[in-house]
């Protein structure tokens, strides 16, 4: 493959000695974030989890920087709207557009985001397309490049990257070193290649190997993991069985915004050998939450995104309890806020 005759032909990596990591030096490790997910992880969703369950940071949805500075901006602000519940929050943006990035660190920086996240694991055509997500892998003086861009406007917020194994294969010892010469706080090693997307399952040793090839540069950047972690606990156990300094978690947190509630106790308890125990929710104030998160997400986005992206999210609520199926068909049917909450309301009366 081409790129890895780059790489081969390369000089040796510098490092450099230190690297700005911003609020991350405050986080008790092993931090538990928020991974950002297309039409998932709006504004309402992240206000919704920030209320019950918050993490130690959250990441928006993904967004184009050079949507925003080509027209853009009216559309995609609300992209990047957020309320200080939940910071501390991290702008994810992705461009293949040196110039782009820095003026989007910048305006991050503006607008008041704790961090700026650069996407270089998309495996979205439309994405790669553009010389961005995934594709980024196949160009890595452009990725050196793109971070450095991100650092100049950030202007001392810390700047991370989200990335994966490789494209069509694992190239993990040649790809990770790059990143890391450019400087980034955090690179989160999505345990997948492109080719992989989530066929199978993720590959946890090879987050291991990203923490020991760190490790051996002497690099100061913090290494987190991602892929099929369900919870805090199972987070938990994968960082202290790789090393990782922290592990984002990302489907799991469909249906269960509160899935990190007590995390600072659960942490200090399994970081003491012990297990805490915290009091689960009941399915009314699960489906009161669900009903909660709806009228979030009518009044903050009601006027620019459609209402059928909140059916995925019913389709988790509305999961494993008697009657569950009945319910989801009948939220499916549903076409505002005032609907979703009279069909709730119903059901729980008949469930008494």
């Amino acid at each position: 493959m081409w790129f890895s005759k780059f790489f081969k032909k390369e000089n040796k990596i510098k490092i450099p000695s230190d690297v700005n990591l911003g609020f991350w030096v405050n986080v008790k490790k092993p931090a538990i974030v928020l991974a950002p997910m297309a039409d998932v992880t709006d504004c309402a969703f992240r206000e919704v989890i920030a209320k019950y369950g918050k993490p130690d940071a959250i990441w928006t949805e993904f967004v184009s920087a050079d949507g925003i500075f080509r027209g853009g901006f009216e559309h995609l602000k609300y992209d990047l709207m957020f309320g200080n519940r939940e910071k501390p929050i991290i702008a994810q943006f992705f461009t293949s557009n040196p110039e782009y990035m820095e003026r989007a660190a910048r305006l991050a920086k503006e607008m008041g985001f704790d961090g700026i996240d650069i996407n270089m694991g998309c495996p979205d055509r439309s994405i790669e397309k553009q010389g961005c997500g995934s594709a980024m892998i196949k160009t890595p003086e452009i990725a050196k490049e793109i971070i450095r861009s991100a650092i100049k406007g950030a202007d001392g917020l810390p700047v991370s990257v989200k990335t994966r194994l490789g494209y069509n294969k694992d190239i993990l010892e040649e790809w990770l070193p790059e990143l890391l010469s450019a400087g980034p706080a955090v690179v989160t090693v999505h345990a997948r290649t492109r080719k992989d997307m989530s066929k199978v399952p993720a590959r946890w040793e090879r987050v291991k190997r990203a923490v020991e090839i760190r490790d051996e540069l002497k690099s100061k950047t913090l290494i987190f993991g991602n892929g099929d972690v369900a919870t805090p606990e199972e987070a938990f156990r994968l960082s202290k069985e790789t090393g990782a300094d922290g592990v984002m978690i990302g489907r799991g947190i469909f249906g269960t915004p509160w899935l990190c509630q007590d995390l600072d106790k659960r942490k200090e308890s399994f970081l003491n050998g012990k297990e805490y125990i915290f009091n689960e929710k009941t399915l009314e104030e699960k489906l009161r939450i669900a009903v909660e998160h709806t009228k979030l997400f009518e009044e903050k986005l009601g006027g620019m995104k459609s209402f059928a992206i909140m059916k995925k999210h019913f389709k988790a609520y509305a999961n494993n309890f008697d009657g569950a199926k009945e319910l989801r068909l009948k939220l499916f049917e549903t076409e505002n806020a005032q609907q979703i909450a009279d069909v709730i309301e119903d059901f729980l009366k008949n469930k008494k």
